[in-house]
């Protein structure tokens, strides 16, 4: 079932109408005819299967036959991202939204490439590429993708995780499986991912004050992106259990 964001703000008793985008995609893109079932979903745990009554270029117009709330989650997920080079943070972007991730935080470190001239465009375009992560994945959440800031900014004005971990090279580091066998995961989730050339001793011992544990995905250095989808799979997998779901 083809699915479309609707903000809740313009969600209605009984009838839902698609606008700008979101309606010219599904009635040009998928030309969606009237009578066609579609479910359309707020990016805050509100979905809804409609029909369709009427269908022009700039207008669907349907009427709603199953309301569904998905809550919000119990241990929710903050990726924080320093940004890597290339297109390879939108590839994060996607794989993040499918792995449950509830929010992420671009960052600048000592040793990223990135403009920052242009990162207000990048922000933008990353939240498209969550949002049509969610269209298709099913995930009624909408994941924020915070403003990016340099590292010493954020660090030092970060509110505490319950559950802090930080993809470290450092030879302190502990195996992941190890520190979870240790340390189960519990509240707001947030994990820590350097750029190509690691993170400076600097960023360490500010992360390590701030109550980030250095973890290990074990002796196979990964590239930037494996290294976050590989560390949001353990922590997706393990919040499944937790949760038993």
């Amino acid at each position: 079932m083809n699915r479309y964001y609707l903000p809740s703000a313009q969600w209605e008793a009984g009838c839902l109408t698609l606008t700008g985008d979101e309606a010219r995609h599904c009635a040009r893109v998928m030309r969606a005819s009237e009578g066609d079932e579609i479910e359309i979903f707020d990016g805050a745990g509100k979905s809804a299967v409609c029909i369709i009554d009427n269908v022009r270029r700039e207008e669907v117009r349907c009427r709603i036959s199953q309301e569904n709330e998905t809550p919000a989650p119990s241990m929710p997920v903050t990726l924080c991202q320093s940004i890597p080079k290339g297109g390879n943070m939108e590839l994060i972007v996607q794989k993040s939204v499918e792995l449950g991730v509830n929010a992420i935080q671009p960052l600048i470190t000592a040793r990223t490439v990135a403009r920052p001239d242009a990162l207000a465009k990048k922000r933008e375009k990353w939240q498209r590429i969550a949002l049509e992560a969610c269209k298709q994945c099913g995930q009624n959440h909408l994941p924020e993708i915070l403003e990016p800031r340099t590292f010493s900014s954020w660090i030092e004005q970060l509110e505490p995780f319950a559950t802090a971990v930080i993809a470290a090279l450092d030879p302190a580091a502990v195996h992941f499986r190890s520190h979870l066998e240790q340390t189960p995961l519990s509240g707001s989730i947030g994990l820590l991912v350097g750029p190509e050339g690691d993170f400076t001793p600097e960023e360490y011992q500010q992360a390590y004050q701030q109550g980030f544990q250095p973890i290990s995905f074990g002796s196979i250095v990964m590239r930037v992106e494996t290294a976050s989808i590989y560390g949001l799979s353990l922590i997706q997998h393990e919040r499944s259990f937790a949760l038993g779901v």
